[in-house]
Formats: C-alpha cells, sequence, structure tokens
C-alpha cells in the first residue's frame, strides 16, 4: 500500500521514531490537553519533508485545495471530522455555503470542491457554491473531467445587509476555500450573524509565515521537552526579512546575511550529528501559496547574481501580489520517491482529527527544491485505517503505520501552532 517507502530512517530520526512510538499514550493525552486550550482550524493540510534525520513541515495551508487527492478509504473519517467540526459552531447546521477560488477553469481544483462538498453533504448538509469571481453572474454550471457538474452562483447580500445569501438560500455557515490573495473583498467583511470558517484574517491578506513558524516553534519545544528530543528534529530554522524589492535590489544586503546566518546554524546542526549533507535554505515571499515566490539557495552570492528571470519570479506572487517580505528557511532534504520522483508528504486534516493525505512528487525536481510546482503530480498517502494505531513490535524505520503515525504528529504539531497563529493575530480577540 506504500508507495516505495525508501527513505532510510538513519540515525536521528531512528530514535525520533522510538522516542515518539514510546510515548504515544503521553502524546495523544498533550493533544487532547492542548484542544481543551485552543480551537483548531477549521480544516488544514501540511507539507513535511523527510530528509531521514529530520521530519519537518514546510508549509501549513488553511485552505487546502486537494481533498481530491485523498484515498476514497479515507473518506468516512473525513466525515466523522467534519461533523465534529461543524457541531462547535453551528449544530442545527443545515445550510453550507462554499466559497471556491475564482479559478472556475481549473479541472483539478473543482475536483477537489466536489469532493468538499461529497463531505460536507454526507454530514446531512445542503452544500451549495458562491463565487468571488466578476465572471459569474447568475448561476453557472461547470462540467468536471469526470463527467460531474458544480453549479457557481453569484454572491448576495441579504436584505438586511448582515448575511452573504444566494438566491433562495440562507446558510448558518460559511466555509471559504478561497485564500484571499488578493485582499479582503467587501462583500465578506461585516458579517455579524453568520459564522465563516476559517476567519478572513487566515487569508493571506492578513497571514503571515513567518507568524506560524514562531508558534511552531514554541509547540515543538514544548512537545520536544516531553519526548526528549532535540527541537530542531522537527523544526526548520527561518528568520524574516522585511522591505525586500527584488526588482530594485533594495534589501539584498539583509537578506544575504540572513542566508549566511541560517546556513550557518544549519552546518552547526549538521556537525553535531555528523550529515554529510550540503545544507541550503529556502528564500520564499511570507505570505503566499501556490509554491509562488519559492527559490532553493545554497550560498548568499546567489542573492546577488540573480538574473532578470529569478527577480521577475521572485518579485510577484498569486493575484500578482508584488513581493516585499521574505523568509529564510531552512532547507529540509525529501529522501521519499514514488515512482523514481522525489516526493514529499501532504497531510489533511478536518479539525483535530487526521483524515488523510496524499505524496507531491515531481519528475523535475531535486531533493532540494520545491515540489509545489507545475508539473508536479499526486499519490494517495496509505494512511489505511491503522494510521493512529502505530505498530509497537515493528522494527524502527520499517513499518508503514509508524511511518504515517510519525507523519500525523508532526501535522498536528503545525495545526496546532496554526491555532496559536489565528489566536494571536485575531483583529477581533473577544470574539473568537
Amino acid at each position: 500500500m506504500v508507495p516505495h517507502l525508501v527513505t532510510a530512517l538513519n540515525g536521528p530520526l531512528l530514535d525520533l521514531e522510538k522516542k515518539i512510538l514510546e510515548a504515544t499514550p503521553a502524546i495523544e493525552r498533550w493533544f487532547r490537553l492542548e484542544w481543551q486550550e485552543h480551537t483548531p482550524p477549521f480544516y488544514c493540510s501540511v507539507d513535511l519533508r523527510n530528509a531521514g534525520f529530520k521530519l519537518a513541515p514546510v508549509d501549513t495551508n488553511l485552505f487546502p485545495g486537494g481533498f481530491n487527492n485523498l484515498a476514497p478509504e479515507m473518506l468516512p473519517l473525513a466525515v466523522q471530522a467534519a461533523m465534529a467540526a461543524i457541531e462547535k459552531y453551528c449544530p442545527d447546521a443545515r445550510n453550507l455555503l462554499v466559497i471556491p477560488e475564482s479559478q472556475p477553469r481549473n479541472a483539478f481544483y473543482l475536483q477537489n470542491i466536489a469532493r468538499m462538498m461529497q463531505i460536507f453533504r454526507q454530514t446531512g448538509l445542503n452544500v451549495r457554491l458562491g463565487s468571488l469571481s466578476p465572471e459569474i453572474k447568475v448561476p453557472t454550471p461547470v462540467l468536471l473531467p469526470d463527467g460531474q457538474e458544480l453549479l457557481l452562483e453569484p454572491l448576495e447580500r441579504s436584505a438586511n445587509g448582515r448575511r452573504l445569501v444566494l438566491n433562495n438560500f440562507d446558510p448558518c455557515t460559511i466555509l471559504l476555500n478561497n485564500d484571499l490573495s488578493a485582499g479582503i473583498p467587501a462583500i465578506l467583511e461585516e458579517l455579524n450573524e453568520q459564522t465563516l470558517l476559517p476567519p478572513v484574517h487566515a487569508g493571506w491578506a492578513l497571514r503571515r509565515k513567518s507568524n506560524h513558524f514562531s508558534a511552531y516553534d514554541e509547540v515543538v519545544k514544548k512537545f520536544s521537552k516531553m519526548v526528549d528530543i532535540d527541537p530542531w528534529m522537527l523544526n526548520p530554522y527561518f528568520m524574516k526579512v522585511q522591505g525586500v524589492d527584488f526588482h530594485q535590489g533594495t534589501g539584498e544586503d539583509a537578506l544575504a546575511a540572513a542566508v549566511d546566518t541560517v546556513l550557518a546554524k544549519i552546518r552547526k546542526k549538521y556537525k553535531e550529528y555528523g550529515i554529510k549533507e550540503k545544507p541550503f535554505v529556502i528564500v520564499k515571499s511570507d505570505a503566499g501559496t501556490y509554491g509562488m515566490g519559492v527559490m532553493t539557495v545554497h550560498h548568499s552570492s546567489e542573492i546577488r547574481e540573480l538574473n532578470a528571470k529569478q527577480r521577475n519570479k521572485m518579485a510577484v506572487v498569486k493575484d500578482g501580489m508584488t513581493v516585499t517580505d521574505v523568509i529564510v528557511q531552512e532547507g529540509v532534504y525529501t529522501f521519499e520517491q514514488v515512482h523514481e520522483a522525489v516526493a514529499e508528504p501532504v497531510v489533511y486534516m478536518i479539525d483535530r482529527y487526521v483524515v488523510g493525505g496524499y505524496y507531491r512528487f515531481h519528475q523535475e525536481r531535486g531533493v532540494d527544491e520545491n515540489l509545489n510546482a507545475p508539473g508536479m503530480q499526486s499519490m494517495p498517502l496509505a494512511f489505511a485505517q491503522q494510521h493512529a494505531v502505530p505498530d509497537m513490535r515493528a522494527k524502527p524505520g520499517t513499518a508503514a503505520p509508524n511511518r504515517f503515525y510519525m507523519y500525523g504528529v508532526v501535522a498536528r504539531l503545525a495545526l496546532l501552532a496554526a491555532s496559536l497563529e489565528l489566536e494571536r493575530t485575531d483583529p477581533d480577540p473577544e470574539i473568537y
């Protein structure tokens, strides 16, 4: 069931797997207590990288767009998790309005929406799609490659102006699957009578990766103390750099200095653990998605030697937004493989529950490169039904259930960090 589980969990990570498995009761209790204090995001996906000597999240998406990549066997689990999530916000919910990305012709993305609608209908909800796209002025059917049809409808405000509705459809809950990269549209503001999930400050108009990884830093320190491990095993170093203009070359000195600082910290850790790989960093926009505005850097001199094409690529991200703030993040190798292509696991969660995942793989990318790029493919992660039940008798590093359990633990650490991040950046904390 596991596609080429070839990554040798060598040295430190073998020890990490052993410690995590031994601490399973304590870990699950710790998560349970944390969720009594903090509300998990409604849903979330986490990109992990497994270097064999380190397992760390490199991105956390609060508007996941790949539910169609999950194995069908995981759907009952997703439905149960969705029921638990909806009950928190609107126990007697009948109608759910889903607001997708404004890209009515992206078939892969719309298959994700179709799968989400299938999950939420199974929870007992009427589900309809309201589009933010100015192109959608009347109900517009969209045919998917598998023969399904979705109906995109124009959004309206209610007569009193305080609710978001569709024609003859008044939902108590609104689910955003649009990351608001271009900003918060007026039609989503001041919805005082409905629950908007996730809240608008989770969107890239306001969200910053540096806030997320600062929160993750705290979470991992607490977790590592409990399990008695080096937090670095689960945590990529990072620094934030502001005021960068890739076209003008402004801020390059500060960016190069940050690259040097993070590379020096990685070298020190590699030396401590006898790791022979070459350290690298990923420079990426502090706000953004879809793998845009991302580059691999092995030496700070590369920052000053960017050509025009590279500068253009880094200067602008989704929806034409200009990059001014970046993070320099420790590069984590991925030695996973699918069909002899470099791969990384992506774990999906609804509420606090892991509901599956998939391997993202790319035939043209290397072990030190961003795989979330045109040409990527996916294969469902065989979380199997016992993904939460590790095999305690297996030899360390050999059992798929144990590998997936570790994936789930690290993904949930990122989920917990996201909940802290949302609490701290909430413009209206008293109504959170």
